[in-house]
């Protein structure tokens, strides 16, 4: 497994890039020897670490973000809920799903005059509601769009507040 670790408004040490890696590393056991690359990104904001961890898998991503005063436990903290997502979806992250690794989540890193701050990218490749609903899960977002495989149109997934989903669709 490959890591890229980053950082903003801290400096990223060997010693701390070493954690990482080490940490990060052992999840590689979940990806039956595929290349896969995480990327970390460590920062600071007050007296706050955070943590954000993305690794594409086969058109999926898996997203963790964990914030401590400490940096090594907010790294500990972070790979633990990653593997808690690989344990609850590795029965569905099998070898079929794991061919495509294209819609890697990108931050542009845009900002100026205009409102928009934050550009991400989202996987192309066709998803029925269930995938689409699952990736939502391991990201840990309240909505996610996609394109249906059904309908092979561009369709946007929401948390409700009762906790079921709704679905978005274009006429």
């Amino acid at each position: 497994m490959d890591v890229i670790v980053r950082g903003k408004n801290v400096e990223v040490t060997d010693a701390l890039k070493d954690h990482v890696t080490r940490k990060l590393s052992k999840m590689s056991k979940y990806f039956d020897h595929q290349e896969v690359t995480a990327q970390a990104r460590l920062s600071v904001e007050k007296d706050r670490h955070i943590v954000e961890v993305t690794v594409p898998v086969g058109g999926y991503l898996l997203r963790g973000e964990e914030a401590h005063p400490d940096m090594y436990v907010a790294v500990d903290r972070v790979v633990d809920k990653l593997e808690r997502q690989l344990d609850k979806y590795k029965t569905r992250l099998k070898p079929r799903h794991l061919n495509d690794t294209k819609g890697v989540l990108e931050d542009s890193g845009e900002e100026g005059d205009s409102a928009l701050v934050r550009r991400k990218t989202f996987p192309r490749k066709p998803m029925t509601v269930d995938e689409a609903m699952m990736q939502m899960e391991l990201l840990g977002h309240d909505f996610f769009a996609f394109t249906n495989a059904e309908t092979d149109t561009i369709n946007v997934l929401y948390r409700r507040q009762d906790g079921n989903y709704g679905l978005l669709e274009p006429r």
